[in-house]
């Protein structure tokens, strides 16, 4: 009887599990292409060109900022697109900040396009083409900014100068927020929430860089996935330090400063933070799982019950996949003795620390100092803040940017995932639900591998595409 009742649970559960991977399939959803009238891919590129030859470098130092290429680009962006400074309402916050506003005359919660102008330095890094050329060679355009964060702003301007031209009116109030210090983690973008919170203003969505339309990153998945960020990891600098007498290098004292900072970076490094498969990250498996072969579709339908597992997998399949699953710890900075033949007499180490949803600033520093176990390292907070909340994915919001990205690329599988970097957007969560985080252009691995390194740029028809992607997300409000 027991046999026959075990034989009978198992054919259940088999059953059930079968009906499982059966319903696990993508949606059967097809938008309406793109409208790209009044786009032109070529002219886009020139204008991207003749932006990103303007050095707007973002610098944490006040002095080293040229505030003269700053007010360049601002005027630049006046001449380029006519249409839309007549149209729209144009107000610069603080040092340079954008904010525009395209009224409707309707009575609704505003969709906010964000992006920024400043860019991070390139020197000494070994760049192929001059870094502010602007080159359009081969159907790429290169240069700093040309797709971090200049080739954004500029899609957005095509599309926006596109329908004024046609005399499109939007439906609800679009506002276009350019911050000018995204990079140094600035207050461009606080200034612009500020700004539309005193106005009584509330976002029904909003939309930043964040992820892309790429391929080969899911196992599995062949096909392009445009992954759209829901949430970004929280951000820590902390300096770890210790200090010693000094003396003379010629009679060394053994476990000094530098030495006792050392075991504690190989401490942190042999105990990183745990990895776990958050919602949000599930809901990644989910919507890419579905596009998969049967194999991975099996694993992929009953990922919720392999929460561990599927963590555990993901941390080892790529840098890029281990940063989504749990917080990260890089040590970017090392400083000892000022001479060669002198003892520290401090060594510091900074660690750029990326933190993992459901934790925080202070749990996370908390974890550092019982891993390092060691009163004579002292850990100082230099800046953080918690991760952002997480934005809605069941909502009208997250649908239109969803049928924006199929409607310019239809093999597109489209999923929500947590963007590992910082960016402006964290500071619109805390007024609107409902923001994205979403480059919408088809990048490579060695494109992607350039933002902030060398040899950055962007190919034409994927800026085209990202013009498309903003022109049907406006039309379609």
């Amino acid at each position: 009887m027991r046999t026959a009742l075990v034989a009978a649970a198992c054919g259940a559960a088999v059953s059930l599990a079968a009906r499982r991977v059966a319903r696990f399939r993508p949606p059967d959803v097809t938008p309406d292409p793109a409208d790209l009238d009044g786009l032109d891919a070529d002219a886009a590129a020139r204008r991207l060109a003749e932006l990103v030859r303007i050095p707007t470098i973002s610098s944490r130092q006040p002095a080293e900022v040229d505030t003269a290429a700053f007010e360049t680009f601002r005027q630049r962006l006046v001449e380029l697109y006519p249409r839309t400074h007549r149209a729209l309402e144009r107000e610069v916050l603080g040092d340079g900040a954008l904010l525009y506003r395209w009224a409707s005359g309707i009575d609704s919660p505003p969709l906010v396009l964000m992006a920024h102008y400043d860019v991070v330095p390139v020197a000494g890094q070994p760049w192929s083409r001059a870094p502010f050329s602007g080159l359009i060679e081969d159907g790429l355009v290169h240069g700093r900014g040309a797709i971090d964060d200049k080739g954004a702003l500029v899609a957005i301007l095509e599309a926006v100068e596109s329908l004024v031209t046609a005399g499109f009116t939007p439906a609800r109030d679009v506002y276009l927020s350019f911050g000018n210090d995204e990079e140094v983690a600035g207050v461009g973008a606080q200034l612009a929430v500020e700004t539309l919170t005193a106005r009584g203003v509330r976002p029904w969505a909003v939309l930043d860089e964040g992820g892309a339309v790429v391929s080969g990153v899911f196992p599995g998945v062949p096909r392009p996935t445009a992954v759209v960020g829901l949430a970004e990891k929280g951000l820590l600098d902390v300096e770890l330090v210790t200090t010693d007498p000094g003396g003379h290098a010629s009679a060394p004292l053994r476990g000094g400063a530098p030495a006792r900072l050392a075991r504690a970076i190989l401490k942190i490094e042999d105990n990183p933070f745990p990895a776990r498969l958050h919602d949000v990250v599930l809901g990644m498996v989910d919507a890419l799982g579905r596009h998969s072969p049967v194999g991975y579709r099996a694993l992929f339908a009953h990922a919720e019950y392999l929460r561990p597992a599927l963590a555990a997998v993901l941390s080892r399949a790529s840098r890029e996949a281990n940063a989504l699953v749990r917080t990260t710890v890089a040590i970017t900075r090392l400083e000892g003795s000022g001479a060669a033949n002198v003892l520290a007499t401090r060594a510091l180490a900074h660690a750029n620390i990326r933190i993992a949803l459901g934790e925080t600033v202070q749990s996370t520093v908390d974890r550092l100092r019982r891993v390092i176990d060691d009163p004579g390292v002292e850990l100082r907070v230099v800046s953080g803040n918690d991760p952002s909340p997480v934005s809605r994915a069941d909502n009208e919001a997250f649908a239109l940017v969803s049928a924006a990205v199929r409607s310019v690329y239809p093999d597109a599988a489209v999923a929500p995932y947590v963007m590992v970097q910082a960016s402006d957007a964290r500071h619109f969560s805390q007024v609107c639900d409902s923001v994205y985080r979403f480059m919408p252009f088809d990048l490579s691995a060695d494109e992607l591998a350039a933002l902030h390194a060398a040899d950055e740029r962007i190919s034409v028809a994927a800026l085209h595409r990202g013009a498309g992607f903003f022109r049907y997300l406006l039309r379609h409000l």
